[in-house]
């Protein structure tokens, strides 16, 4: 029987997320669509963002241990996001995976798995 690991486990857990989250973050800053969205100080939303996607990514619950549950939309609505803002999104994400070097078939998964809570928190129209 074949043992299924985690996109936490294949990513290399907790420093492998980290990587992806210190690569991503600075392609978001450099956005002029979502850029703006977001803090000049960037390291709080990066260190909620590791404690969320180590969830969300099947690993340890730390993001609802430290602040209860995640409530991402709800925690989204407060910001203008549109279906551009959230490809804009997902892109900044791939060029991450990428220039780390994710082999395509984990950043496919990791990206469908994106995907879909990225366009949730679509609430504003197409400019």
């Amino acid at each position: 029987m074949k043992s299924y690991i985690t996109i936490y486990e294949a990513i290399g857990e907790e420093a492998g997320l980290r990587q992806i989250v210190e690569a991503f973050y600075p392609k978001v800053q450099r956005n002029p669509l979502i850029g703006p969205l977001f803090p000049s100080d960037i390291r709080p939303v990066m260190e909620k963002q590791i404690l969320f996607l180590t969830q969300f990514f099947g690993g340890p619950q730390l993001y609802s241990d430290q602040y209860g549950h995640p409530m991402m939309r709800a925690r989204h609505l407060p910001f203008p996001i549109t279906p551009e803002r959230a490809e804009a999104w997902l892109g900044c994400m791939r060029e991450a995976l990428e220039e780390l070097g994710v082999p395509e078939e984990l950043r496919t998964v990791i990206l469908d798995r994106l995907s879909g809570p990225a366009h949730h928190f679509v609430n504003t129209p197409a400019n």
